[in-house]
């Protein structure tokens, strides 16, 4: 399994011609009852699906609203945590009626996704900067997790409110939440697979439960740091631990 986050292409639909049967007439010139009725003009397939001219400000301005939006709710979130921060509020904080935020969001679950959705694919992009596919996959996987440690402490509330929906299992932002988790599970897949290939990994090594694993392991290395303790060198510590006991085992026959 291997997630790419590579752009969508994006194609246009053409205009389509108007045309118009020519029927018969009544002795006053205009079309009969039948002919009438059936003569239609063929709307432009841009129009029917709504799209925006070139000179259409209604994209951009909905994108200025909903990163209004979005600051507004990170700056809340981080005053009253989530449970504390309404949509209502959220709206006001934005500058818009309570009713209009919902022309761009449904819900502060949705809001929560997308920052976690955004850190998630940040980290994946500073890794790719910073990444060598021929080095170790110990490294890797190490690197991994450094960088991804360190986006999550910079945006420490989110994770830490991240973390304690996927306790309640009635909240309705786990589910999006452990969807995220996935992901990242997918990523590490990624790294796995080029180990296997480069015999860094037994060639019966079930790359996916590896990855499941290395997850699991390292995100409850965070429910400590999240309740403030442990400190940040000492959950990365934990991770790199984590990575090393793996590769070298813990039984007898492994040393």
């Amino acid at each position: 399994m291997s997630t790419d986050f590579s752009s969508e292409s994006q194609t246009g639909a053409a205009g389509a011609s108007t045309g118009a049967a020519v029927g018969s007439r009544s002795a006053d010139g205009l079309p009969s009852g039948a002919d009438a009725e059936s003569k239609s003009v063929t709307i432009p397939a841009d129009r029917k699906a709504g799209k925006l001219r070139a000179d259409d400000g209604r994209l951009a301005r909905g994108r200025r609203s909903r990163a209004r939006i979005r600051e507004a709710a990170n700056s809340l979130f981080r005053e009253r945590g989530f449970d504390g921060a309404t949509l209502r509020a959220i709206a006001e904080r934005a500058g818009m009626g309570a009713s209009s935020i919902y022309r761009h969001v449904q819900s502060k679950e949705e809001l929560l996704i997308d920052e976690l959705s955004e850190m998630q694919e940040e980290a994946w992009t500073r890794f790719r900067g910073l990444d060598d596919r021929n080095r170790p996959t110990a490294v890797r996987l190490r690197e991994f997790f450094d960088v991804q440690h360190d986006l999550l402490v910079e945006n420490r509330d989110l994770t830490t409110i991240a973390l304690r929906a996927t306790t309640k299992t009635e909240a309705r932002v786990a589910k999006r939440v452990l969807q995220l988790y996935d992901r990242t599970i997918g990523l590490l897949m990624e790294i796995l697979q080029r180990g296997r290939m480069k015999r860094d990994l037994g060639k019966d090594v079930d790359v996916l439960q590896t990855a499941r694993v290395l997850f699991h392991v390292t995100n409850g290395a965070r429910i400590p740091w999240a309740n403030g303790m442990v400190t940040d060198a000492d959950l990365r510590d934990s991770m790199h631990q984590a990575v090393d006991l793996l590769f070298r085992g813990v039984s007898a026959d492994s040393r």
